[in-house]
């Protein structure tokens, strides 16, 4: 965007009150025009009234220089020029004043009463040197010449300044409008880019943190297992070989699918990061975050886990060791990808919970197909004293807060905390729809 008005002036100020060196020269120009004028017609003027023709002249010097202050006082000049229309001087003061009234912002009552002013003066001085002229045998014209020129002249002396005066004054406000509707505009982009930013901020922040998330669910649960099976598989290695190489085996398949998951996921990711690398020149801002979201989406959607592999889930876990229970209340029935897919992952989070600080307790997992919502309840009993894990799997703190984004962001409740009996107690309620 191009400077506007305001800087314009800021940047090349004028001399007291012009806005501009080139507005104060040409105002002195005029002024200078309008001395020599005034002080020419100041002589016969003198000679009529019988002064000196020095006083007459410097009498139209001074008036005349009055325009200099036109763009300041334009009541001021026009008073002058009217009080000056008796001597018959001061033509080129009356016109430019009546223009640079006309021009600026003032009541169109005043503006109304000074155009008619001048234009009463100059039809009266008109009408009386008309008719001198007559009785003088200078003009030979009939009667009807007198009211016609008078007429002709005021009128021509004053509507043409006053109308070309509206006309640029009606300009120059529409100008100083456009201006302020073009600062008001870049300023509204500059506002509306930032909230872009922000939110392509907002987008990657919670990308990041949904990448994060899947991450986390895909594959700590399956290294969980995997560390598990490789702690019983070291007890068991010397006792009984040919469950130590069921556990190995296990150990392998797991690890394969956790790393078929993680490729997937990976994948997904390094090629939006290539597309968005080929078009960062061309692409805006806001589409960082859909096309984020659009990643994360299809490494979610394209093979993500539904409620049917549940059972599936629980078998691993209890392959591993564990004693876990599950029981279904109500019709099984299909709900939207993502319904599922956050149902899976809680049951799933919970179980891993309960193989890193809970080995060896019984556990419980009981899903309910409601009419409008399915919950979820992931329980487990105090892990037994005499049972030590060896595994000593890590936590990062980030399953719970993990669970509990997923199940807000469907609009569900998600509740965990200790039982009364020492156990531990992972509860969800997602709407169906």
């Amino acid at each position: 965007m191009t400077a506007t008005g305001e800087d314009h002036v800021t940047a090349r100020g004028g001399p007291w009150w012009w806005a501009r060196r080139r507005s104060a020269v040409f105002d002195a120009s005029l002024a200078v025009v309008s001395a020599l004028e005034c002080a020419l017609e100041g002589i016969p003027f003198a000679r009529d009234a019988g002064i000196p023709v020095a006083a007459g002249v410097v009498f139209g010097l001074l008036a005349g220089s009055v325009l200099l202050v036109r763009r300041r006082w334009p009541i001021a000049v026009v008073l002058v020029s009217i009080a000056i229309t008796p001597a018959e001087m001061g033509f080129l003061m009356g016109i430019v004043g009546l223009y640079t009234l006309a021009a600026c912002e003032l009541p169109r009552r005043i503006l109304a009463s000074l155009a008619g002013m001048s234009l009463l003066g100059t039809l009266i001085v008109t009408f009386v040197k008309t008719r001198q002229d007559m009785s003088r045998g200078d003009l030979d014209i009939g009667d009807w010449f007198v009211p016609f020129a008078a007429i002709t002249m005021s009128v021509g002396f004053t509507a043409p300044p006053v109308l070309l005066g509206l006309y640029v004054g009606a300009r120059r406000r529409l100008m100083e409008s456009l201006r302020e509707r073009a600062d008001s505009l870049e300023r509204e982009l500059q506002l509306l880019a930032e909230r872009a930013e922000e939110r392509a901020e907002w987008a990657r922040n919670e990308e990041r943190t949904r990448i994060a998330r899947e991450m986390h669910d895909v594959v700590a649960h399956r290294v969980s297992l995997m560390v598990v099976h490789a702690a019983a598989l070291q007890a068991v290695a010397r006792k009984d070989p040919e469950k130590a190489v069921k556990n190995a085996a296990l150990v392998g398949d797991m690890g394969r699918q956790a790393l078929t998951e993680l490729r997937e996921m990976l994948g997904v990711l390094r090629s939006g990061g290539d597309v968005r690398r080929e078009r960062a020149a061309s692409v805006p801002l806001a589409a960082v975050g859909a096309a984020a979201a659009a990643a994360a989406s299809r490494a979610v959607d394209d093979e993500g886990p539904c409620l049917a592999e549940i059972e599936e889930l629980v078998g691993q876990s209890a392959a591993a060791g564990m004693v876990v229970d599950l029981s279904v209340e109500g019709d099984e029935r299909s709900y939207a990808p993502e319904v599922e897919q956050t149902a899976f992952r809680v049951v799933q989070e919970a179980l891993t919970n309960v193989h890193k600080h809970a080995a060896g307790a019984k556990t419980y997992v009981r899903l309910a197909h409601r009419r409008s919502e399915i919950a979820m309840q992931v329980e487990n009993e105090p892990p037994p004293e005499e049972v030590a894990s060896s595994a000593r799997l890590p936590s990062g703190g980030n399953g719970l807060v993990g669970m509990k984004e997923r199940v807000s962001a469907l609009g569900g409740v998600f509740v965990s905390g200790p039982t009364d009996a020492g156990g531990f107690r992972v509860s969800a309620v997602i709407p169906a729809s």
